[in-house]
């Protein structure tokens, strides 16, 4: 594997005429050891740390079945409409002031339309005028011209999680489909956001659906991917899984290093199965991180995450994307 990893330091680049079983049983120790070379001679010790408000939570139509905000879950979530302005211009400036390097606002439901868009446009408005952050916005499937007004309002990034392999995609959701999915990251580039696009492991997919996804990723040169590990939440239709282990969440991180050589591999949600918040993960091909609450669950902290990349010899400091 660190062989393979000196060959793609030096130009090679793994497509899927490639045999790619490799990942599946490769020595742990010698793949974390490779993904972590890629990652040094690719992004140096540069890590990106953002986070995010749930800016409308709850009572989404939608039906995928790992999220505690579908209405066609039991889970009790905290429903509201869209929070107001100075609610979200607070938060930013709290999070800046902690160190965060990008904010982003994500909304429940099918997209955002309307007076909601409105809203969302004015408010990324102030957070330009008033904050020094990067940009981000997750809303779902939204139209080509919504993509333009977020662009002009300051938004930088647009997130849309492909969130599996596109043959696993019917079993986890049927209300929208893969295609609606890369259509959006199609029209979202076309505006001239840069995507972030990832997604879950540990639904019950193959390691064939996990190498799939990544090299999905790579050939719509995707520059940041949130990677999380489920969380079964009671109440949805995942919330019975069995947890994954510590190594299969090294093993996917590191493959998805090797397959993204020059990606932001970002952790999400899941850190919380390793009690040191997860340091294996970013010497094994991670550098960037989801940090702060997430949606329907407790994140990492921000100031513990600050000292960890630290102590990790990573440059905390703002940079550009």
């Amino acid at each position: 594997m660190k062989k393979l990893a000196k060959e793609i330091i030096d130009g090679r680049r793994l497509t899927r005429s490639d045999d790619l079983s490799i990942f599946k049983h490769a020595d742990l120790g010698e793949l974390a050891e490779g993904a972590d070379m890629i990652r040094k001679a690719f992004c140096q010790n540069r890590v990106h740390l953002c986070t995010i408000i749930n800016g409308r939570s709850g009572k989404c139509g939608e039906d995928c079945k790992f999220c505690a905000q579908s209405a066609s879950s039991q889970t009790g979530c905290e429903t509201y409409d869209m929070l107001d302005e100075d609610t979200i211009l607070r938060d930013c400036k709290e999070k800046e002031a902690a160190g965060i390097h990008s904010y982003s606002i994500v909304t429940a439901g099918r997209t955002v339309a309307g007076k909601d868009l409105d809203r969302l446009v004015k408010i990324f408005k102030r957070l330009r005028k008033e904050c020094d952050v990067h940009l981000c916005s997750s809303n779902g499937l939204l139209s080509y011209e919504a993509f333009l007004r977020l662009k002009a309002a300051g938004v930088e990034t647009y997130h849309e999680n492909i969130e599996t392999s596109k043959r696993n995609f019917p079993h986890i959701c049927t209300t929208h489909t893969y295609e609606d999915k890369i259509e959006k990251i199609r029209l979202a580039k076309k505006a001239g956001l840069n995507v972030c696009s990832g997604g879950i492991i540990g639904m019950g997919e193959t390691w064939e659906d996990r190498i799939d996804m990544a090299v999905s990723l790579s050939e719509m040169e995707i520059s940041s991917i949130p990677l999380n590990a489920l969380r079964p939440i009671p109440g949805t239709p995942l919330g019975e899984l069995p947890p994954l282990t510590e190594d299969e969440i090294v093993r996917t991180v590191a493959m998805f290093r090797y397959l993204n050589p020059t990606a932001y591999i970002r952790m999400a949600a899941g850190r919380a199965y390793f009690e040191d918040g997860g340091k294996r993960l970013f010497v094994s091909g991670a550098n960037a991180a989801i940090t702060g609450n997430m949606l329907t669950t407790i994140g990492n902290n921000i100031r513990e995450d600050m000292q960890m990349f630290t102590e990790l010899g990573y440059d905390v400091t703002p940079h550009a994307w």
